[in-house]
C-alpha cells in the first residue's frame, strides 16, 4: 500500500491522520522516505524492519501511531541512559507525562507509580529492558495490558551475525507469543543482509514491511594507517588524536588500554577520560553527561560506549585496534558527523592485532549446558525462561546461549507457554542427537563469526574504494570511487571508470551463486581478479576468478546444485 494511502478497511489511523499527527504532536513537519511508509504499516497491524542510521528518525515509526492507538506499547531498550532519553524526549514531546521506563535503577515508590501507569491504561508507552521481559511476574503484568505495538531497539542484537549481540535478545520470541502476538516494530541503524534475515527470523516477522535507508555517509572521510609494532602504532594513535579537532572517539579493544590512552592524552592537555564496563555505573553516567556537555574533548571506549550515543557534532572516531568485524566497525564510525559535517573515521591498522579478534570469537559451548537444559525442557516443559533457569540453576548468560542453540538447531521451540521439545514423547529429538545438533550450529557460528574478522582485515588491506567496500558489505551497491578515502585520494574518477570496466561479467551484486563445497551464497563484491561471497554456511570468502575458471563446477552462477 502505498504510504499516502489511507489503512483499508478503517485498520487503525491512515496516512493522513499520521501525518498530522507527527506534525502536531512530535514537531515532525516533514517525514523523511520510509517513516511515514512504516507508521502506516505498524497501525495497521503489519510487523515492520527499519534500518535507518541513528538520528535519521526511526523511532517517530512507532511513537507516532502508538500515541493514536488504545492501550500502551512496549518498548525493549538494552541501556537505562538510552531509555531515559526517549522517555523524556516523549514526554516532553506530549507534554504530558505518557511514557515510562520500568528498571533496576527505580526506586519501589516510582516502579509502583509506572507500573499503575502502565496497568490502567494511562501509559501510552513503557520502556522495558530485554531481561525484564524473562521475567514470569513482568510477563504476567504486561498480559493483562493491551498492547497495540511490541518494539524491539537495537534488534541487531537478536542477532548471532549482529556486531552486538545480547542472549538476553533471545527471549524476546517467546515474550511476543505470551502477549498474544501485537505486531512486532524492529528498529537498528546497522544490519546487513544476514543480519536482517536473522532478525525476520528470531523475532518471528510475518511479511514485514523492510525499510531500508543507504548505509552511505559521504561525509565520512575513510582512512587506514598501517603499523608493523605496536610502540610505533600507539604513538601514531596519541598524535593523531591530538591533532585532530574534537569533540572525537578513540576506541580500544582493551580496558587496560583505554585508561593507557586517556592518561596519555591527559599528560598532553587535552580532556579526556576511559570508559569501560569495568567502570562503576555512576561514573559511567557522568562520563556521557560530560561528553554531551562538550567537557571532555575525547572519549577512549571499549565497544560498551555508544549505543544510543545521538551527538552530533563528533569530528572524529578514531580505532586504535581493528574491530571484530565490519558490522561493529561501521556502526562505530557512523557516530561522527551526524550533523553532516565533514568527520574523519581512522582505523589504525597492524596485522598482528588480528591474533586478538579471532581469540574474541565465540568459544565452543558447553556440551553439559545444552544436555541440561534440553533435558529440562522436555522433561518439565513448555516452561518460560526464569521457570527453566530454576530447574537448570545457570547462569542467564549460559542459558540463553544453550537456549538459543538447541532452538536454532531444532531441538526445542519457543512458544506462548515457553520452551518445549518438539514432536511427540515417541518422536522427539534424543537428547544425544539434540547436543550434537547444536554443537554443529556452534561450530557453523564459530567459522562465520572468523569469516567476519577475516573481512575486517581485507577492508584494512584493500587499494580500492573503502567506501565501495564498506557499502558492499552491507549488500549496498556503488560505482566504485567516493573521492573520500585515503584510496580515492591517491586515484581519480576516471581510473574508476576503467576499473568498473575490468570487472568480470556475470557475477553483479546480489547475484545468486553456488558453490561445490560451501553451498549456496551471494555475491556481496566484485573485483577484476576475484569476487566476495557471503555463504550460509561459512560466512564471507573471496574467491579467485581464475581459480572459478579453472575448476569447471566451482560456482554455479544461480540456486541451482554445483557440479554433476
Amino acid at each position: 500500500m502505498p504510504a499516502d494511502q489511507d489503512a483499508p478497511g478503517g485498520q487503525g489511523p491512515g496516512a493522513d491522520e499520521l501525518r498530522r499527527a507527527a506534525a502536531e504532536l512530535f514537531g515532525l513537519q516533514a517525514l523523511r522516505p520510509g517513516q511515514l511508509e512504516g507508521m502506516v504499516a505498524a497501525a495497521r497491524g503489519q510487523d515492520v524492519l527499519a534500518v535507518m542510521p541513528t538520528g535519521f528518525g526511526k523511532s517517530a515509526i512507532y511513537q507516532v501511531p502508538s500515541a493514536l492507538l488504545p492501550g500502551t506499547a512496549v518498548v525493549v531498550s538494552p541501556l537505562i541512559a538510552l531509555q531515559r532519553d526517549q522517555v523524556e524526549a516523549i514526554n516532553e514531546d506530549l507534554g504530558a507525562r505518557r511514557a515510562f521506563a520500568i528498571n533496576s535503577q527505580l526506586g519501589a515508590r516510582a516502579e509502583r507509580e509506572s507500573w499503575a501507569a502502565v496497568e490502567g491504561g494511562h501509559a501510552k508507552y513503557v520502556f522495558l529492558a530485554p531481561e525484564q521481559l524473562a521475567r514470569e511476574e513482568t510477563l504476567e503484568r504486561l498480559g493483562r495490558c493491551r498492547i497495540p505495538l511490541f518494539v524491539v531497539d537495537e534488534a541487531h542484537c537478536i542477532s548471532a551475525w549482529g556486531h552486538d549481540f545480547r542472549p538476553d535478545y533471545l527471549t524476546l520470541t517467546a515474550a511476543v507469543a505470551r502477549l498474544g502476538r501485537p505486531p512486532v516494530v524492529a528498529l537498528t541503524a546497522t544490519a546487513s543482509p544476514h543480519v536482517r534475515a536473522e532478525i525476520i527470523e528470531r523475532l518471528g516477522l510475518r511479511e514485514p514491511a523492510t525499510l531500508i535507508h543507504s548505509f552511505d555517509r559521504p561525509n565520512l572521510y575513510l582512512q587506514v594507517r598501517r603499523h608493523h609494532e605496536d610502540r610505533g602504532k600507539r604513538q601514531a594513535v596519541l598524535d593523531e588524536v591530538e591533532d585532530l579537532h574534537g569533540p572525537g572517539l578513540l576506541y580500544a579493544s582493551t580496558r587496560k588500554d583505554t585508561e593507557w590512552y586517556a592518561a596519555e592524552l591527559a599528560g598532553r592537555g587535552l580532556r579526556a577520560d576511559a570508559y569501560h564496563a569495568g567502570r562503576r555505573t555512576a561514573d559511567r553516567t557522568a562520563i556521557h553527561e560530560r561528553f554531551q556537555a562538550n567537557e571532555l574533548d575525547v572519549v577512549v571506549a571499549t565497544t560498551a560506549f555508544g549505543m544510543g550515543i545521538d551527538k552530533p557534532d563528533i569530528r572524529f572516531v578514531v580505532h586504535a585496534d581493528i574491530p571484530d568485524s565490519l558490522d561493529s566497525y561501521y556502526q562505530e564510525i557512523g557516530r561522527a558527523g551526524r550533523d553532516g559535517a565533514p568527520a574523519r573515521a581512522v582505523l589504525h591498522y597492524r596485522s598482528e592485532d588480528l591474533g586478538l579478534q579471532h581469540f574474541f570469537v565465540g568459544h565452543a559451548p558447553d556440551p553439559e549446558d545444552l544436555a541440561q537444559v534440553f533435558t529440562a525442557v522436555q522433561e518439565a516443559g513448555p516452561l518460560p525462561a526464569a521457570a527453566l533457569s530454576r530447574i537448570t540453576g545457570l547462569s542467564r548468560h549460559r542459558q540463553a546461549r544453550a537456549l538459543n542453540l538447541l532452538e536454532h538447531s531444532g531441538g526445542i521451540l519457543a512458544g506462548p507457554g515457553g520452551y518445549r521439545t518438539l514432536g511427540t514423547a515417541g518422536s522427539a529429538p534424543r537428547l544425544d542427537d539434540a547436543v550434537e545438533r547444536a554443537l554443529a550450529e556452534a561450530e557453523s557460528r564459530h567459522r562465520i563469526d572468523q569469516s567476519r574478522v577475516e573481512m575486517a582485515r581485507a577492508y584494512a588491506e584493500t587499494d580500492h574504494c573503502r567506501r565501495d567496500f564498506l557499502l558492499n558489505y552491507f549488500g549496498e551497491e556503488t560505482s566504485g570511487y567516493c573521492g573520500n578515502c585515503d584510496n580515492c585520494a591517491g586515484s581519480s574518477a576516471a581510473e574508476a571508470l576503467e576499473l568498473e570496466a575490468a570487472m568480470p561479467a556475470g557475477y553483479a551484486m546480489q547475484t545468486p551463486v553456488r558453490h561445490r563445497e560451501w553451498g549456496a551464497g551471494t555475491v556481496m563484491g566484485v573485483l577484476p581478479d576475484r569476487i566476495t561471497v557471503l555463504f550460509d554456511s561459512v560466512g564471507y570468502k573471496d574467491l579467485s576468478l581464475k581459480l572459478i575458471g579453472e575448476d569447471r563446477g566451482l560456482l554455479e552462477v544461480g540456486d541451482a546444485p554445483a557440479g554433476p
